[in-house]
């Protein structure tokens, strides 16, 4: 297994293009040091997503829910000058911004309003939190779940170690789905077999088998074996991580 602290876009093997992030346990931590790792390497970065999210802190956003296309835009040009919508932030080399509607009784962004593979014309790398887990470590997936938009190059499936070992219901985020797909009591054991399980069964019925696995929160491990013991359940590399 891979372990690694920084780079991870390098070994997640993000490409330019759309990244959809799903699962759970840090989806928004990886969001944001995804985003800043290729800005720093030069790139033009849009953070958004495709359900719902906090804002990311520190991170420039317009504030407006107007279309992008709202004023009359040539690629390569500001709406106005000294504009600074999530468009024209993108224009710059080495920049950052996040997109989104948003609703001001939940405080949360949903998705933008212009399609996101239209969005990708105008950034180098669109990074999409595609995914709702209730903030908790592990979780199944209902028939509408995950919402990775059209035209994606990257799927980063994450999962969180500070799940394993923890009983189903108090650890996975829809845990009936979780126990139909493992054959488990919900008082049972979210062990690294059982999570493997779930996720092979998953990537196989939504069609994402050519997703990244990335483990993270492992200094959670009570017993550092379980990541090694998930890693040869699941059949395929893990990157792993320690995001906060």
């Amino acid at each position: 297994m891979e372990t690694v602290s920084g780079n991870l876009a390098s070994a997640l093997r993000i490409e330019p293009g759309i990244t959809a992030i799903i699962g759970s346990g840090g989806k928004s931590t990886l969001l944001k040091t995804l985003g800043l790792e290729l800005m720093r390497a030069g790139g033009r970065v849009l953070l958004c997503t495709t359900t719902h999210m906090f804002p990311v802190a520190g991170v420039p956003w317009g504030g407006s829910s107007r279309r992008l296309d709202a004023a009359p835009w040539k690629p390569g040009t500001l709406h106005v000058p000294g504009c600074t919508c999530e468009a024209c932030a993108g224009l710059v080399r080495g920049s950052i911004c996040q997109a989104g509607v948003l609703n001001p009784e939940t405080g949360k962004l949903s998705a933008p309003a212009e399609p996101l593979n239209e969005l990708a014309q105008r950034f180098d790398y669109v990074l999409a939190e595609a995914d709702g887990s209730k903030r908790l470590p592990l979780k199944a997936h209902a028939p509408w779940e995950p919402v990775v938009p059209a035209g994606t190059a990257n799927v980063i499936w994450l999962v969180g170690a500070s799940g394993l070992g923890k009983p189903i219901n108090e650890a996975v985020h829809r845990p009936e789905l979780f126990c139909e797909r493992c054959g488990c009591e919900l008082t049972d054991i979210a062990t690294p077999e059982r999570v493997a399980q779930v996720l092979n069964s998953e990537m196989q019925a939504l069609g994402l088998s050519t997703a990244r696995v990335m483990l993270n929160q492992v200094d959670a491990l009570s017993d550092p074996t379980m990541a090694d013991r998930f890693e040869a359940a699941l059949g395929r590399p893990v990157v792993a991580s320690s995001l906060r």
